[in-house]
């Protein structure tokens, strides 16, 4: 296999050339599974995201004391009180760094014992001493106040001390009820599966949450039962099982010399907006540090990431919000005009509502303004808008080549249900001109559900929208959404918001 070479085991295209599963139509899982669905669909808190949250934490509570004891004893009257308040941000800042260079912020210490602060003490020391140095060369003759550094340190120590205690006692609250974990699901049983488990079991630091083993073989070769776990069904129904719970990561246990099974599994799999690891602990084979990560001793293979994890997430979340309401607000005179345009043109609501597929294959109702005549609605998509379409109302014509029929669902984005950018949502049963479902045109076409959906889209600014007649172009927007979803930055989402309104002015396909 080519690319262990690179360090990069698979990637998507290796997985696309790979002849695919005999279907790629929704599976319902069995009952069993799907019990077992039910207790892993509420939200839990990864490792990564405490720690970022809880960087953020300290830096507000070490600067807030600093600014506080500047307050109560420096006094605001100061000649230097800007200064002490840029000294305050400034301390704090350094805090954090030198407690994060210090593996602070790393769960074993976050949920370790209490005897374990010294080590933050001793970092905040350290920061508030060069903070001090510094100020000595380059500031010798202004008198900075001794006490406020020397309660800064003290307070700043007692507060990361007590604040770390109450963090300690909630992540094992949160450990007893299954909120800090990265779920994790089995791919693939007998002996692996066993070695991969308990191997997880001993590991002090471990954060892996098993929720179950899938495997296609029969209870011969992959027993029902495995190290306590159930096997809960087949590798089609672990595609469905993905999509209706909250889980993180699945771990393939099958042995890398079955090149061609693990191949067709990760063809199956990697629709899915999930990490997907291979199981190195018994592997013969070697490969680049860089291409492993561990869990606590144990390695595995990083084989696919998912798009938009943790603060990534939180980045996109907040860009959408705040453009979402500015252009609520800056619109709100086109959104008037088009209801009133809309309601004298023919009988009917303004509003138009559709299903259509959203993050991991999920169904949404979004919204648009009505652009056909009301008799003629096609709310489930059986017959694709095309040139010169009768059910097309005069108002509707200008808003669907202007997209200006779209606007509404920046309520869905504040709603959460979709993004500013992202792939555009099609119609739960949206077919081509030639009466083909996507699904059937594009292989592997449920991979640009692995994040949400957007307004407007990379594939929209570089002329990809409007009617489908052709299952290339189809192919072509598939393309452009992977593109997207694998090079996303906040970046991109900008630029892509900036060509929208360049994009309109090319008309072709949209009717």
């Amino acid at each position: 296999m080519a690319n262990f070479e690179s360090g990069l085991p698979f990637d998507r295209e290796v997985v696309r050339a790979f002849p695919s599963p005999a279907s790629t139509a929704p599976v319902e899982i069995n009952a069993f599974a799907a019990r077992a669905a039910r207790q892993y669909q509420d939200d839990f808190i990864t490792p990564r995201m405490l720690s970022g949250v809880w960087r953020g934490i300290e830096f507000v509570l070490l600067a807030s004391i600093g600014l506080l004891i500047f307050v109560q004893y420096v006094g605001v009257a100061n000649p230097l009180r800007i200064p002490y308040i840029v000294l305050s941000f400034a301390g704090a800042a350094v805090g954090v760094f030198a407690i994060n260079l210090a593996g602070g912020y790393e769960l074993s210490l976050l949920k370790g014992r209490f005897m374990q602060i010294w080590r933050i003490v001793a970092a905040w020391g350290l920061a508030l001493s060069l903070l001090s140095v510094m100020l000595f060369f380059l500031y010798n003759d202004a008198a900075y106040s001794r006490v406020w550094f020397g309660t800064w340190f003290v307070g700043g120590s007692a507060a990361l001390a007590l604040a770390r205690l109450v963090l300690r006692a909630n992540i094992r609250r949160w450990a007893r009820n299954g909120r800090m974990e990265r779920r994790a699901v089995i791919v693939g049983g007998g002996k692996g599966a066993e070695t991969l488990i308990r191997s997880l079991e001993i590991q002090p630091d471990s954060d892996i949450r098993i929720c179950g083993i899938f495997d296609d073989r029969d209870n011969d070769r992959s027993p029902p039962i495995v190290a306590g776990y159930p096997k809960l069904g087949t590798i089609a129904e672990l595609v469905e099982f993905g999509r209706l719970t909250r889980i993180d990561m699945l771990i393939v246990t099958l042995p890398l010399s079955a090149e061609k099974r693990v191949l067709s599994l990760l063809k199956q799999l990697w629709v899915l907006p999930l990490d997907i690891r291979l199981s190195a602990h018994s592997a013969q084979l070697r490969f680049r540090p860089r291409t492993y990560s561990f869990v606590g001793q144990v390695p595995l293979i990083d084989v696919f990431d998912r798009p938009l994890a943790d603060w990534d997430w939180i980045a996109k979340r907040v860009f959408d919000l705040c453009f979402a309401t500015l252009a609520l607000i800056l619109l709100s005179p086109v959104f008037l005009a088009t209801a009133i345009a809309i309601k004298l043109d023919s009988k009917g609501p303004v509003l138009f509502r559709q299903k259509r597929h959203g993050f991991n294959n999920q169904i949404v109702e979004i919204f648009k303004f009505r652009s056909l005549f009301h008799e003629m609605s096609d709310p489930l998509a059986r017959q694709i808008v095309t040139r010169n379409d009768k059910r097309v109302t005069r108002v509707g014509r200008f808003i669907r080549r202007t997209s200006i029929d779209e606007l509404p669902q920046l309520i869905n984005v504040l709603r959460g249900e979709l993004s500013l950018v992202g792939p555009r949502p099609h119609a739960v049963h949206a077919i081509s001109s030639g009466n083909e479902t996507f699904v059937e045109i594009v292989e592997g076409y449920f991979g640009r559900h692995k994040v949400k959906p957007g307004i407007t889209g990379w594939a929209q600014i570089k002329g990809w929208r409007g009617e489908i007649d052709q299952p290339d172009k189809l192919q072509k927007r598939f393309e452009h959404d992977l593109y997207y979803i694998e090079n996303w930055s906040i970046l991109l989402d900008l630029y892509i918001l900036m060509m929208t309104p360049i994009s309109l002015l090319k008309t072709e396909g949209a009717y």
